[in-house]
């Protein structure tokens, strides 16, 4: 059974204006978190998935990478030295010490789990315990890209249906795209990361039915015909370029956009914010899929 959607890492440098940029699209966003590695996120959490809002805000804070151990700061500080973007992929884990040592396995991970707490809130204010582990997977011919797996030990604290209705009438994430020069070179990567052997591969580029969701790789210039915008892509191997969400209907989202002061392009019954409006993203809204 493939690892599912759990959430995607938006890099920011402002991570309050961000925050009000996801508002003013129609989104409920969380107040903000602290890690004690000194990375800063707001949280977009809608039901099969979140979007994870973060800022490096305390860069003295943060830990070198180590031989088996991945720095989560470390790797958004650098980042965000050059680019404001989506940085990180993170799947769903049901068991992070038995998938660190499928990762070690198929020779996508020596890293160690890595586990860590914090307090949450309820709606209404009640503070909560969430606990997290996550196994960390690299691809080497990808630098500017990460992947994870998340395994939410108090997931009855975390999701919450009053935190996933938006204004915006965003219902779930439809799926993440990434971009390549050459899908295919990746797919061995893909299939030990997500946990399939079943990738679909076609002139558009790979595709992963990931249970709640789509992982797809795509050409730049089948990411343009799709979506009308030529992704940014500013290092070597896979970059994470996009996200969808599945929508109640474009033409309500539209007016809400309207409402908040902004605009998003029409391209094939989507609506589509490109990434020097977006924070580096490519933010993607579609109606649900008939039949």
């Amino acid at each position: 059974m493939p690892h599912g959607l759990d959430h995607i890492v938006h890099t920011v440098r402002d991570l309050d204006a961000a925050g009000e940029f996801y508002r003013r699209l129609g989104f409920i966003v969380s107040a903000r978190n602290r890690h004690s590695w000194g990375t800063h996120n707001r949280i977009v959490q809608l039901a099969n998935g979140f979007v994870e809002i973060l800022e490096v805000a305390e860069p003295d804070k943060v830990v070198p990478h180590a031989a088996r151990a991945f720095s989560f700061g470390a790797f958004h500080r650098d980042y965000a030295t050059s680019r404001q973007g989506l940085s990180m992929l993170i799947l769903s884990s049901r068991n992070a010490v038995e998938d660190a040592r499928a990762f070690q396995t198929a020779g996508i991970s020596e890293f160690e789990v890595f586990n860590f707490a914090r307090e949450g809130k309820k709606p209404d204010g009640t503070p909560v315990k969430l606990a997290f582990s996550l196994v960390f997977a690299c691809e080497p011919g990808s630098p500017d890209l990460s992947f994870a797996l998340c395994q939410h030990h108090f997931p009855e604290n975390f999701w919450d249906p009053a935190f996933q209705i938006h204004g915006n009438g965003a219902r779930k994430v439809s799926g993440v795209v990434m971009v390549a020069d050459n899908p295919t070179d990746h797919h061995v990567f893909l299939k030990a990361f997500i946990g399939t052997r079943d990738l679909h591969a076609s002139s558009i580029g790979v595709k992963a039915d990931v249970g709640n969701g789509d992982v797809d790789i795509m050409e730049p210039v089948a990411f343009r015909d799709q979506f009308g915008v030529l992704p940014e892509v500013g290092g070597a191997g896979m970059t994470l370029n996009a996200i969808r969400f599945q929508m109640a209907d474009v033409d309500a989202t539209e007016a809400t956009l309207r409402s908040g002061g902004l605009t998003a392009q029409r391209h094939a019954g989507r609506l589509v914010l490109a990434p020097d409006f977006a924070l580096g993203a490519t933010l993607i809204f579609e109606n649900a899929k008939r039949g």
